[in-house]
């Protein structure tokens, strides 16, 4: 009779340490502290500059790529796939986007 009642008292604590104890922080609580720094969240920028034509696109619209585990974000499909078939010539190039000379909005 004596193992249910320990059985049933340590698990009401294990499930007090795992609401407001170590836990908590599993369970994404957080020892309700509003503000602490592990809830801060990454909020994008409002807009960003297409990699391929230069243009600036909201981020909210926008076409998305990863490369090298970073996103880039495009104003249209076409320069979504210009940059998807060589990557390396828009991340390194210093090119501003009054120097690129082909229409990257033309249909192919």
């Amino acid at each position: 009779m004596g193992a249910p009642i320990y059985f049933l008292l340590f698990a009401g604590l294990f499930a007090v340490m795992m609401r407001f104890g170590c836990g908590a922080h599993m369970l994404g609580h957080r020892h309700g502290k509003p503000g602490s720094a592990d809830q801060a969240r990454l909020v994008p920028p409002g807009k960003d500059k297409d990699p391929v034509c230069g243009m600036i696109v909201e981020t909210t619209t926008a076409e998305t790529s990863v490369h090298a585990g970073r996103l880039y974000r495009f104003c249209s499909t076409n320069c979504r796939d210009r940059f998807e078939a060589s990557p390396a010539s828009y991340v390194t190039s210093t090119n501003s986007a009054q120097t690129v000379k082909e229409d990257c909005h033309a249909p192919q």
